[in-house]
């Protein structure tokens, strides 16, 4: 059986320059991803034309936008790239000029030019769960996606917030301290099976 072998990292977005190497409807739905999940995220654009929302978009966030073919001097000081045109040859440039240059890199719909995928998020405050398909599927995630937010509580970060507070009052080492949490959180899943039960 394959088995999805990614190991799951949230970054900070907001430390780290992120380039967008495209101005269509895939560059504008990358874009709208990372923002709504970090609406300070450091990203800039390269394309010879961006979509008007895109526009409006980047305006409103302050996205740096050069309007110029994809060139890789775009690439000096990023960490990341997404590349999104609708043109191979130059998403395939991108993708090896990443690679020497040890810089993580996406090619959108093109598992085998990426080095992370860009899953489904579901966030509630300080809660976030992020899903993947291994690339298999963004459909299905998006459908997870939509069923974990309906089914996990908004006052979920409530709870995450009252924890954070119980736990400065502990005593005793880290193993202690994780031990008394433990035993403190696991009414939770008890408690939601027997609600299904």
């Amino acid at each position: 059986m394959e088995r999805n072998e990614l190991y799951p990292v949230f970054l900070k977005v907001s430390q780290l320059n992120i380039l967008i190497v495209g101005g269509g409807n895939v560059a504008e739905e990358k874009l709208t991803f990372l923002l709504k999940s970090s609406p300070n995220a450091k990203v800039e654009m390269v394309s010879p034309t961006f979509r008007e929302r895109t526009k409006a978009l980047a305006e409103k966030f302050g996205i740096k936008m050069h309007l110029a073919e994809y060139d890789s001097n775009y690439l000096l000081g990023m960490h990341m790239v997404i590349a999104t045109t609708d043109n191979i040859p130059v998403n395939e440039q991108v993708y090896h000029d990443c690679r020497t240059q040890n810089i993580l890199v996406n090619v959108a719909d093109n598992p085998p030019y990426c080095d992370f995928y860009m899953g489904g998020i579901v966030t509630k405050g300080n809660v976030k769960f992020a899903i993947s398909t291994n690339g298999k599927s963004p459909t299905t995630a998006k459908r997870l996606r939509q069923f974990f937010e309906d089914v996990i509580p908004e006052n979920i970060d409530d709870l995450v917030k009252n924890l954070n507070e119980f736990r400065k009052t502990i005593k005793g080492d880290f193993e202690e301290k994780v031990e008394t949490l433990n035993e403190f959180t696991k009414g939770l899943v008890e408690k939601k099976m027997k609600d299904e039960n």
